[in-house]
């Protein structure tokens, strides 16, 4: 049971998740704010799909409401390695929205290119700082 002990300190140094940034990483300040805006977009997008689309108002109010609530949840997890992944299912939701509505597609698209630059910007910035850190 010692020998598990010394293995845990300094495993959550070097074993950061792929799909994560480190708690320090000044990248999550800007994935933060792609997911916030989305919340706004996702959920703007709600009468587009109903007045535009013609999509039925509880299928347009379900999925636009959940994927602005899922990255809505995803803002508030992201200090915690589980909001990352969360992070990356709100900008496939934000693609598929383009279902009902095409222009939703670009805007899906156009917040996914953001949240991935800036998580591989992360990493890079991780990957910079953690032979300093060892």
């Amino acid at each position: 049971m010692t020998s598990s002990s010394p293995a845990s300190p300094a495993q959550p140094a070097s074993s950061t998740s792929p799909l994560a940034l480190s708690a320090r990483n000044p990248m999550r300040v800007p994935l933060l704010s792609v997911l916030f805006f989305e919340v706004v977009v996702f959920a703007l997008a709600i009468p587009v799909m109903i007045l535009v689309s013609h999509v039925d108002p509880l299928l347009a109010a379900t999925l636009g409401g959940g994927a602005a609530l899922l990255a809505l949840l995803g803002g508030a997890l992201l200090r915690k390695p589980v909001g990352y992944p969360v992070g990356w299912l709100a900008q496939v939701a934000g693609v598929l929205l383009g279902l009902l509505t095409p222009a939703m597609f670009v805007v899906g698209l156009m917040f996914a290119a953001l949240w991935t630059v800036s998580f591989v910007l992360g990493k890079r910035l991780d990957a910079r700082a953690a032979p300093t850190a060892s």
